[in-house]
Order: structure tokens, then C-alpha cells, then sequence
């Protein structure tokens, strides 16, 4: 009998309270989806290039993990706590009846257990169908392909998803139970009032809205134009101001709201001013919850931001060269002749890179005479300490040939390098996701020149920065890249640097990318060969990716699930608070379906007041983060952005309209529950 009541409560919560039930399962869905980050077939893949990163990685997610289970805590303690609230006369009642409170908090308990099976008996298949359907497009995207893929079941996540999840449940309940266990049966049989709100001055409420205005507009100069340098202190003093301004605006905004209903109230039909008044002892009820739920939204909305940004970028890094191999050319034709080797070429050309040659210029301590780029640097419109550093370092000692570089912007699909009349062009391996680029760019675009034992070269207004290399294995602060003429007479060595090659497009579509790279690795690896593959670059690559999207945007979803579930909830709990109102309404011959629009009413404002300050905190978060903290990454053109900010903000408003009528249908539940009761 007992277990049958407990399973008949425990269904009935769910059937009352889907808002709830359906924040945990999410959060089951993103714990399981953290904990099995190991098993998936990118992070599989990366432990074999990268291991030491991978296992720095894996160290920090039990931190994440802790982390995320402080944050669901609070929003299993509020809808645990906005249960009970609802169940408070028929609580009261089981003691009136003479049940002992032992029995009933044991019941509670078993309830609470009972909904956490159901919910994990829901959300564990949904996370795997998830991270399944993550790991086959994340290895489609980076090349893995799908003979690449492997079924993760990971016993470890699951255990850890069960254990964190009962944990915070039963955690919450006992807190709450805590509370019941000081009440009276006669208090919970009572309808549960609003607490008193303090009065608040409209001088008070003008003063906290000012300076929360003044605060926030003051983080968002700081963060925006004032944190170039990175400062601690700027830091420090930004993160405050934005807090503290975000706290004293809500605090103020019932002021506000109360002098709006005070001059619309005279010309207000129906139920506008009681609707008005609902909303305004919200805000002031609530104000801290409000500010809450808007910085965690805001830091939710950031995180997306980063992450989908970051990760799009890195995939969109350029791929120019699968191998790069060193040695002379009678070695390199004799590995290129093998039959597994030659097989899987689609390509391969060498690659001319070299030191100009000594003795070549005459009464010059520089190769090149940069005069006339060191003075369109040092007249650039706001210099900075980087462009003096630029002055101070500037040199020139190495060239490639036109041809060569040609190679390697065909195979990436860019428009060619024409240097006819002589013309050159700068190259850098600093990759193009700093202000040295801009910088050298911005002096480039005033006409400059450089000179070569007395002849000068036009310089073209662009810097290239592709990679020459299948990775990164070489640094050249600056290069010049000439017509081949001259490079056969600058050069210092004659032969190639390397020999890039590029993989067959049937081996690469039939096996993926990754796979038919790794084939081709291990085969040379056998021969002896110096080469350079681009599984170390992609490796790196992929790590940044998983490391900067995967869990910022599982951050950035948990702090949204949390934020929205909290606004939900506590509009809801304050409604039931204040439930006398609408029976007196009812009393009062009020018409129902006016009452049930101005719910709806209600509660759009009480979101639009939270979502409206997160919006635009989070496009100054954003904004300082790609322009102090980091930098958007190389491949991602405007267009791109753009389309992700319009994909991502729809999505975002998708499931925020969706959320916010999942409250109203809730509410007007509840409503209907009253007129039953009332008015049979």
C-alpha cells in the first residue's frame, strides 16, 4: 500500500509539474553527455596525437562535473521545494490522520527516488542517442568518416550521471524536509501567503535604478574598449559592476513600474492595472531571482556564443598540405615509386623555400631594404606598442618562389598570386588571429615597397598566411615571396625545401580524411622518411575544439536550463502565493478568460524583463570576448558569423517562446483548477 501511493504521488507530481520533469531530464541528458566525453570518437582519436592535452582535459572534468552539480542543486532544490508547496494542505492532512513525520518524509524520499528512475529511465537513452548522433557528426565534419565510428557505452558516465543525479535530489529533499519538520499540521492545512515586502521609497527605487544603470553601462565601456592589456584589476572591476549594476537595477525597477501603473491607472480597462501590479510585486519580490537568472542567462548566452564560434572556426582552419616530406630528391622518388605509397597520391609538387643567399646584396647590413614599409607603419593611423615593435624587428631574410605558392593556394581553392611588373608579397606563419596581420595590412594598403639591390619591388596589400607545410613545423617571423626568376637568384639553396603531397580524392572520400592520413603516416613511418603530416596539425585542432566549444556551450545550456527553470518557478510559486487574489476575482464575477490573459500577460513581462538585460549583456560579453580575450578564428568570414548569429539567436528564441508558453500553460491550469473549485 505504501509503495502503490508512493508510485501514484510520484506520477501525479510528474503529470502536474512537466516543466520540472523535463529541466531534469536535460540535465541528465548534459551530465551523461560530459561524463562520456572520454569515449566519444574524437576524443578516442585525439589520445593518440595529443595525449598529454587529452589527459589535462580529462583531469578537468570532474571540476566541470562538481561545478554543474552546484548549479543543479538549485534548480532541483526550487521545483522540489515549488512540490511540496503545492502539496502543503495534503501533507498536513497525513499528519492530522496521525501518519508520524518519519513515515512521511520516508515517503517523500521514495517519491523522490521513484521520479529519479523515471527520469533517468528516460534521459540515459536520450543522451546516448545524443552523443551517438554528436560523435558521427563530429567525426563525419572532421574527416574521421563513419568507418571511423564506434558504438560508446560508457558504464563509468552512466554510474557518476545516476550517483550525482540521486545525490542532489535526496540533498534537496532533505533540506526541505528540514523546513516541514518545524511546521504544524494547522500552518500547512493554511493557504500560503505572500511574505510582507518591505516598503521601498520611490526615492530608493531611483537611486538603486540610476546608479544599476550607471554600473552596467559602466562595465560594458570597460569591457569593450578598456581591456585590451587584460588587466586583473579592469577585470576584477567589470565583473563587479556588471554584478552589482544588474542587482541595484532590478532592485529599482519596482519603483519604477509602481509610477507607470500610478499614471496609466486612471485610463485602464479591465484587468491592465491588476495585471500591472501583479508584475511590479514580482519585481519586487523577486528582484534578486531576477538578477540571478539574467547574469546566468547572459553567461549562458556568452558561453554559446564562444563555443559554437570557436568550434566552427577551428574546423574552418586551412587544410593546404597532407604530408610534407624532407629529404633529397633521389630519396624522396624512391618512397614516392612504392606501390601502397603511390597508390594513394593524387598529388605532389616541391616546395621552394630558402635563405637569401650570403653576399648577395651589396653595402647592406638587411637583406631587403624595408624603409618604406617601416615608415607606413610608423604613420599608421593609431599606432600601437605592437606596430613599434614591428619597426624594431623588422627583417626579411627568407623567400619562396611564386610557383610554389600557387601549388598551395590551388589546393585550398584561393585565387592565385600574380606578380608580374616587379611585385611581391609578404608571407608570416604568425597565424591571422592577432593584430600583427591587421596591423601589417593597414601600413600595406598605403603603397609600399621594398627594395633589392636597388630595384623596387611593389609590394601587394595583402599578407598570406597558408600554411606552407603540412604543419606548422616552421616559423618565419616574414618571407618574401617572389617571381621564380629572381628566387633561382636570391636563394641560398638550391633544392626544394620539401615535397608536399596530397591524397587521393577516392582514397579520402571512401575512408574519410583521418583514416586514409593515418594509412599514409603509418606507411611512410615504415620507410624512414623525415616527413611532416597533418595529423599533428588537426590534432591540436581538434583538441582546441573540444576543449573550447564542447564544454564551454555545455556550460552555456546547463546556466540557460537553470535560469529559465528558476524564472519559470518562481513565477509559478508566487502565483499559488497569491492565489486568493484570483478567487477573489472569481467572487467578484470576473470574467475567466480575461483572468487567463492576464496571466499570459504577466508572464511574458516577468521573462521580457529578465531576458531583456541578459540580451544586451551578453552582446557586451560577447563583443569583449572576441576583441580582448580572444580572437575569432582564421577561415570564418563575415558572412559565416552572421549566418550563426541569426541560426543561433532564432534557436535561442525557439526554445525561449517554447519555455515561456510551457509556464503560461502551466499557469492556466491552475487557473482552471480554481474555477472548478470555485464555481461548480
Amino acid at each position: 500500500m505504501f509503495f502503490k501511493q508512493v508510485r501514484r504521488n510520484a506520477a501525479k507530481n510528474r503529470k502536474g509539474n512537466g516543466l520540472f520533469f523535463g529541466s531534469l531530464v536535460i540535465a541528465i541528458v548534459a551530465f551523461y553527455t560530459l561524463l562520456s566525453l572520454g569515449d566519444q570518437d574524437v576524443m578516442r582519436y585525439l589520445a593518440t596525437v595529443e595525449s598529454d592535452a587529452v589527459s589535462k582535459l580529462m583531469m578537468l572534468l570532474p571540476i566541470v562535473y562538481a561545478v554543474s552539480l552546484f548549479f543543479v542543486f538549485f534548480l532541483v532544490y526550487f521545483s522540489c521545494k515549488y512540490q511540496i508547496n503545492s502539496r502543503r494542505r495534503e501533507l498536513g492532512m497525513y499528519l492530522m490522520l496521525g501518519m508520524k513525520r518519519s513515515r512521511m518524509f520516508s515517503m517523500l524520499f521514495c517519491e523522490t527516488l521513484w521520479s529519479s528512475v523515471i527520469s533517468l529511465a528516460m534521459g540515459i537513452p536520450v543522451a546516448l542517442f545524443l552523443t551517438e548522433g554528436i560523435s558521427l557528426i563530429t567525426a563525419k565534419a572532421v574527416g574521421l568518416g563513419i568507418i571511423g565510428h564506434h558504438f560508446s557505452f560508457s558504464i563509468e558516465a552512466i554510474l557518476w550521471t545516476v550517483c550525482g543525479f540521486v545525490f542532489v535530489q535526496l540533498l534537496s529533499m532533505f533540506f526541505i524536509c528540514i523546513g516541514l519538520g518545524k511546521s504544524e499540521p494547522a500552518e500547512l492545512l493554511q493557504t500560503e501567503i505572500i511574505k510582507n515586502q518591505r516598503h521601498t521609497s520611490g526615492v530608493l527605487s531611483a537611486v538603486c535604478f540610476i546608479f544599476g544603470l550607471v554600473f552596467l553601462f559602466n562595465a560594458y565601456y570597460l569591457g569593450m574598449f578598456r581591456m585590451k592589456s587584460l588587466n586583473f584589476f579592469v577585470m576584477l572591476f567589470v565583473i563587479l559592476c556588471g554584478t552589482s549594476g544588474t542587482f541595484l537595477l532590478y532592485r529599482g525597477l519596482g519603483g519604477f513600474l509602481g509610477l507607470h501603473v500610478r499614471k496609466k491607472s486612471p485610463n485602464a480597462v479591465g484587468l491592465q492595472t491588476f495585471t500591472a501590479r501583479q508584475v511590479q510585486e514580482n519585481v519586487l519580490s523577486q528582484h534578486k531571482s531576477l538578477a540571478v537568472s539574467s547574469l546566468l542567462l547572459m553567461m549562458a548566452l556568452a558561453c554559446i556564443s564562444y563555443g559554437i564560434a570557436m568550434g566552427v572556426g577551428r574546423s574552418a582552419d586551412s587544410h593546404s598540405v597532407d604530408f610534407s616530406l624532407f629529404g633529397s630528391e633521389e630519396q624522396i622518388e624512391e618512397v614516392l615509386k612504392q606501390d601502397d605509397v603511390h597508390g594513394m597520391i593524387k598529388d605532389s609538387y616541391p616546395f621552394y623555400l630558402s635563405m637569401v643567399k650570403d653576399g648577395y646584396f651589396r653595402d647592406q647590413e638587411k637583406a631587403f631594404d624595408t624603409t618604406s614599409l617601416s615608415e607606413a607603419l610608423s604613420k599608421l593611423d593609431s599606432p600601437s606598442d605592437l606596430a613599434e615593435n614591428i619597426i624594431e624587428n623588422l627583417h626579411i631574410e627568407y623567400v619562396i618562389s611564386e610557383s610554389s605558392y600557387n601549388r598551395i593556394l590551388k589546393s585550398i581553392g584561393k585565387e592565385e598570386i600574380n606578380l608580374a611588373e616587379n611585385k611581391a608579397a609578404i608571407y608570416t606563419s604568425i597565424a591571422n588571429d592577432g593584430d600583427f596581420g591587421s596591423i601589417v595590412e593597414s601600413a600595406l594598403k598605403k603603397g609600399v615597397s621594398v627594395g633589392i639591390d636597388g630595384t623596387e619591388y611593389e609590394i601587394l596589400p595583402t599578407v598570406y598566411y597558408d600554411n606552407i607545410v603540412a604543419d606548422r613545423a616552421i616559423s618565419i617571423y616574414m618571407a618574401l615571396i617572389v617571381p621564380d626568376t629572381l628566387y633561382t637568384e636570391l636563394a641560398r639553396e638550391s633544392e626544394a625545401y620539401c615535397r608536399n603531397l596530397h591524397l587521393s580524392d577516392d582514397i579520402v572520400e571512401e575512408m574519410g580524411l583521418m583514416q586514409a592520413v593515418q594509412k599514409m603516416d603509418a606507411q611512410l613511418a615504415d620507410t624512414g622518411m623525415e616527413y611532416d603530416s597533418y595529423l599533428g596539425g588537426i590534432g591540436r585542432n581538434l583538441f582546441y575544439t573540444v576543449a573550447a566549444s564542447y564544454l564551454t556551450i555545455y556550460l552555456g545550456v546547463l546556466f540557460w536550463l537553470i535560469a529559465n527553470t528558476v524564472i519559470g518557478l518562481k513565477y509559478l510559486i508566487s502565483q499559488r502565493q497569491t492565489k486568493h487574489r484570483y478567487e477573489t476575482l472569481v467572487m467578484l464575477g470576473a470574467d475567466m478568460q480575461l483572468m487567463g490573459k492576464s496571466v499570459k500577460k504577466q508572464i511574458s513581462f516577468y521573462f521580457a524583463l529578465v531576458l531583456s538585460v541578459a540580451l544586451v549583456s551578453s552582446a557586451a560579453a560577447v563583443f569583449t570576448m572576441f576583441t580582448s580575450f580572444t580572437k575569432l578564428p582564421v577561415g570564418i568570414s563575415l558572412k559565416t558569423i552572421i549566418i550563426l548569429s541569426a541560426v543561433a539567436l532564432t534557436v535561442f528564441a525557439a526554445i525561449e517562446i517554447l519555455y515561456i508558453s510551457i509556464v503560461k500553460r502551466t499557469a492556466s491550469r491552475e487557473l482552471n483548477q480554481l474555477e472548478i473549485t470555485n464555481r461548480g
